[in-house]
């Protein structure tokens, strides 16, 4: 169970990387700097399902941790 649990956290991590990696984060350093300037808008299509599918991996990440930490 606990070796499980070990791929299991391996690989929802690599998956938040590349998932993070892909999301479109807009004009970049700029905006860290009050240069953005963009009118809020809505998540639509791939971008909401790639939001969705973060916050899932995130969830199923740190669920795996505590369920080692629990189990060890």
């Amino acid at each position: 169970m606990i070796a499980f649990l070990n791929i299991l956290t391996v690989v929802s991590a690599i998956l938040i990387i590349v998932v993070v990696l892909v999301q479109n984060q807009g004009s970049g350093l700029g905006d860290a700097f009050g240069g953005g300037g963009n009118v809020y808008r809505s998540k639509r299509g791939f971008e909401k399902g790639l939001f969705i599918f973060t916050i899932i991996l995130g969830v199923i990440f740190i669920a795996s941790i505590l369920a080692r930490f629990i189990i060890a």
